[in-house]
C-alpha cells in the first residue's frame, strides 16, 4: 500500500472554454511536487467532481499518473448518495490504476447510522484497493459517528479516514478508540495544527495548492506551527464562498492556472472578495 500519512492535495480541474485546461493542470502539479507535496485527490469535490465526465476523468488521473509516476499515491473520488453508483465508480477507479478511493459520506438522504456501516462495507467488499472514508457533516448533513467510524476500521479494505468536521476532540478519539493503524487524514485546513497534535497523520488539503510547502514543512515538524497562524486569515479567504470558487481565483492571480473558470452552477468570485483575497496574496508575498 501507497503511503498515505502524508501531504495529499485535492486537485481542482482547471477549465477553459468549458474544456479541461490540461497545460494548466501540468503547472499546478509540478508546483505541488516542487513544494514536498506527497499525493493527489482525483475527482474529490474541490475538482468539481459533480460535473465531470467520467471521461474527463479518466483523462485527468492518466496526466496525473504521467507526471508523479509510481511513488506518489493517486486517490479517486468515488463517493455518491446512492451505493451502487459508488461501487460501479470505486470499480472503475481501481480499473483505472487508482491507489485507493476516497468515499464521501452520501449526502442528501440522511442515512441513519446502520446505513452507512452497510454503505462503506458494500463498497469495501466490492474493490481490492483501499477505501478512505470522508466524514464533512458541513456539505453532507450526515456525520459518521466514532462508534461508526470504529466499526467500519475493522473492515480490512478501510484503511482511513478524512476527517472534515474541526472537531479534535472526535480527531482524539479516532486515534484513541481505532488505534494508529487506522490512518487519520485532516480535511480541515485552519486546524491542521491541532490536527496532528491530536494524532492525525496527514492532510487531504484545499489550500495547499497555495501554501505547499507550508502544509508539507508542517507535517515534517509538528511542533513548529508559529508560521503557520500568520496564513489563518488567507486560509479563511480561500472559503470565503464555496470551495473551489476562492481557491481558483487565487490560482489564477498567482499564474497557476489561465483562468478561475468553474462549471455551473459554481460561478467566480464576487469582485469584494476577490479584492480581498488579492491584497492578502500580496501580504503574505505570493504575488
Amino acid at each position: 500500500m501507497k503511503n498515505f500519512r502524508t501531504t495529499i492535495t485535492a486537485l481542482i480541474t482547471p477549465f477553459k472554454n468549458n474544456k479541461v485546461d490540461f497545460a494548466s493542470l501540468e503547472k499546478i502539479v509540478q508546483f505541488q511536487l516542487k513544494n514536498g507535496i506527497g499525493g493527489f485527490v482525483i475527482n474529490g469535490t474541490t475538482a468539481e467532481s459533480p460535473t465531470l465526465e467520467w471521461s474527463e476523468v479518466t483523462e485527468i488521473f492518466n496526466k496525473v499518473k504521467s507526471l508523479v509516476g509510481s511513488q506518489i499515491p493517486l486517490i479517486i473520488g468515488t463517493g455518491s448518495n446512492s451505493t451502487k453508483a459508488t461501487v460501479e465508480l470505486s470499480q472503475k477507479a481501481e480499473a483505472l490504476g487508482a491507489d485507493a478511493v476516497l468515499v464521501v459520506v452520501p449526502y442528501y438522504n440522511k442515512p441513519p447510522q446502520r446505513g452507512l456501516v452497510s454503505h462503506f462495507q458494500i463498497v469495501a467488499d466490492g474493490i481490492k484497493i483501499p477505501v478512505i472514508m470522508y466524514n464533512v457533516p458541513s456539505r453532507t448533513i450526515t456525520a459518521l459517528s466514532l462508534e461508526t467510524i470504529l466499526t467500519l476500521s475493522k473492515h480490512k479494505n478501510i484503511v482511513g479516514i478524512k476527517e472534515a468536521s474541526g472537531n479534535i476532540d472526535l480527531a482524539k478519539a479516532i486515534v484513541k478508540e481505532c488505534g494508529k493503524d487506522f490512518i487519520l487524514l485532516s480535511g480541515d485546513d485552519g486546524t491542521y495544527p491541532e490536527f496532528l497534535e491530536a494524532g492525525g497523520q496527514g492532510v487531504i488539503s484545499v489550500a495547499s495548492h497555495v501554501i505547499p510547502r507550508l502544509f508539507s514543512e508542517l507535517l515534517k515538524n509538528k511542533s513548529d506551527n508559529r508560521g503557520f497562524k500568520s496564513y489563518l486569515r488567507l486560509i479563511n479567504l480561500l472559503f470565503s464562498e464555496s470551495n473551489p470558487i476562492p481557491l481558483k481565483k487565487a490560482l489564477q492571480l498567482m499564474g497557476q492556472i489561465d483562468s478561475a473558470e468553474l462549471r455551473l452552477p459554481l460561478c467566480e468570485l464576487e469582485e469584494h472578495l476577490t479584492r480581498d483575497l488579492a491584497l492578502e496574496l500580496e501580504k503574505m508575498e505570493l504575488l
